[in-house]
């Protein structure tokens, strides 16, 4: 509970340093800045007032950006502990072994669509480990979150465009999910209407002889966005609760 209550507290100064300085960790020597005049008054705990309910939505997000760290840690000590190409082997082994197990127990169509599912995985997760290892925050925020994401996300998509069972389970859900986003998040100024009209998820692709590239693009671009968005919950995190410098 002593950590929860500090958590909610450096949250709710992170957003008064939005505004005014030394908040959210002030000077040893001129300490905390407190407003002197009557309107700098108003406007301090107009503000403070005003990030009360952002704090109380952003916790959650907090808690979820937390959990994030945690699990990006662990694949960042791994990076660490087997170089960026121990990684992209690894990678490759258990990918490679489950399309060699694929070649002997299923199908051709099997064998093709987990081996596109093993391209894509390996190259997702030598992208992540290469550029969570480059750069600080920012480019792991901009770049190793996204294509960690992707990693997740794609390879089953790939496998799907070549089985059918799988296109059941993975494809036909998709179709029912970008309708949702269409309707729902996409439905501002008609960003909806616009790329129903310029493209089929089903068909778009085929004209180069690449079905399925719809889904493909589709699930990018949730993978993105859902990269930025937990790596920025990361950044939020370390900025409310630093980790150790021993971690």
């Amino acid at each position: 509970m002593e950590a929860l209550l500090l958590d909610v507290v450096r949250l709710h100064e992170t957003w008064m340093e939005v505004a005014f300085p030394r908040q959210l960790d002030p000077s040893p020597v001129l300490g905390k800045w407190t407003p002197e005049t009557t309107p700098q008054r108003v406007g301090y705990y107009l503000w403070a007032t005003l990030g009360a309910p952002l704090v109380a939505i952003g916790y959650p997000l907090l808690l979820v950006g937390f959990a994030t760290r945690f699990y990006a840690s662990k694949f960042d000590s791994a990076v660490t502990r087997l170089g960026v190409l121990g990684v992209i082997l690894l990678a490759a082994v258990v990918w490679g072994a489950l399309t060699v197990v694929t070649h002997f127990q299923l199908s051709v169509d099997a064998v093709i669509a987990v081996g596109a599912a093993s391209v894509v995985a390996v190259v997702s997760a030598a992208l992540a480990a290469t550029t969570s290892k480059v750069g600080g925050r920012f480019v792991s925020v901009l770049l190793a979150y996204p294509f960690a994401m992707t990693a997740i996300f794609l390879p089953p998509v790939v496998a799907a465009l070549f089985t059918p069972m799988l296109a059941d389970l993975i494809l036909s859900p998709s179709y029912e999910l970008a309708r949702w986003i269409l309707d729902t998040f996409l439905a501002v100024g008609g960003i909806n209407e616009t790329l129903r009209g310029a493209f089929d998820l089903e068909t778009f692709g085929q004209q180069w002889g690449l079905p399925g590239l719809g889904y493909v693009l589709m699930w990018v671009g949730i993978s993105v966005p859902l990269g930025w968005f937990l790596g920025g919950l990361v950044a939020l995190a370390d900025l409310v609760r630093p980790k150790p410098e021993d971690e």
